[in-house]
């Protein structure tokens, strides 16, 4: 029995093998167990007692790097223990097989661990959120699911510079050296990108708007939905989803509508000619009169043109913004309806 144990092929014992396979087949039962040890771990150092820490949607989110993790801990760790065989010890591009293969596994482990910090990150960022719901704040929403997004641009630079480290032998300072060079070309090939990247800081330190407003920018009306690394996402009054640069969100004149205190109408009536003097003053003070109502906290009423082909009568009020839309519209037409009958009361007669 031990000379079979201790028979040699490719350069390891049979017993060598079957220790390596039996570590591997050990882990691979016990890896969802340790896989919850280690994310129960993870759990009490990220958990606060202030936050409403759910340990089943943590597991769920971290579980699955953490068995690959742990897998491909566990392969490397078992296959450390057995010489490579000289056999297939082969050389592609001037590299041995062997040196490709272990650079390979250590990209796939650190490759592995960046998930896991991402998801553990991708959590946090949900507490945060539902946390900022319970605010009055709207901006703290849009504003953690910026980070969370650049964030995770962030920590997969990390990643891949350590992979090159690593996993490839690169030194970071001539890798970064050369990325400083590549960063300045890519400055100024995507120039337009990196200004959109810039405003957006500037969207969200500054808050010209926030996610749910109802804004007006250039050609462009309607609520924002999502405010992005790039771009700001607007649902228009006509239904339809805009995607606009941030830069002209920043650069443009923009029209927050949603920071208005009161919804302004404007008529202008032109008045023939013949319209006498004492019509216009009774015209007035009725108009008057029909504006002094519930929901409309401002107006006046004054000739604002006269010499001419007409007289123009300006009319203008305010309505509070709490009203809603259907019911602001109903009370403009109900002013428009009474103006026409006081016109018709009058016998004054529009231009044209």
């Amino acid at each position: 029995m031990n000379s079979i144990l201790n028979q040699v092929v490719l350069d390891n014992t049979i017993s060598a093998y079957l220790i390596t396979i039996a570590i591997i087949v050990v882990v691979l039962v016990l890896k969802t167990f340790l896989s919850r040890i280690f994310a129960d771990l993870i759990c009490r150092l990220v958990a606060q007692k202030s936050w409403k820490f759910n340990r089943q949607r943590f597991r769920d989110l971290v579980l699955a790097p953490i068995k690959l993790f742990v897998i491909v801990l566990t392969v490397i760790i078992a296959f450390s223990r057995l010489h490579f065989p000289g056999i297939l010890n082969i050389t592609i591009y001037r590299v041995d097989l062997q040196t490709i293969i272990e650079s390979l596994a250590r990209a796939v482990l650190i490759g592995c661990f960046i998930w896991l910090c991402n998801r553990v990150v991708a959590y946090i960022a949900g507490l945060l959120h539902d946390r900022a719901l319970e605010s009055i704040d709207r901006a703290d929403d849009q504003l953690i699911v910026f980070f969370r997004d650049f964030l995770a641009v962030i920590i997969w630079i990390i990643g891949i510079l350590l992979i090159l480290k690593f996993s490839f032998g690169f030194a970071l300072s001539n890798v970064l050296t050369g990325l400083s060079i590549v960063g300045a070309a890519l400055a100024l090939a995507f120039r337009e990108s990196l200004e959109n990247l810039i405003a957006s800081f500037i969207i969200f330190f500054d808050k010209p708007f926030t996610a749910g407003d109802l804004v007006k920018v250039q050609n462009v009306n309607g609520t924002v939905e999502k405010i992005g690394l790039r771009s700001t996402r607007i649902r228009t009054l006509e239904k339809t989803f805009v995607t606009v640069p941030n830069k002209q969100m920043v650069d443009s004149i923009l029209d927050n509508q949603s920071l208005r205190t009161q919804r302004n109408v404007l008529i202008k009536l032109e008045l023939v000619k013949d319209t006498r003097h004492e019509q216009l003053k009774e015209l007035i003070s009725e108009i008057e009169k029909l504006l002094d109502q519930e929901h409309i906290f401002d107006f006046i009423v004054f000739l604002s043109e006269t010499g001419h082909i007409f007289h123009v009568l300006q009319v203008e009020y305010f309505v509070s913004v709490d009203l809603p839309l259907r019911e602001f519209y109903k009370l403009r037409e109900a002013v428009n309806l009474s103006i026409i009958k006081l016109l018709e009361d009058k016998k004054v007669i529009l231009a044209g």
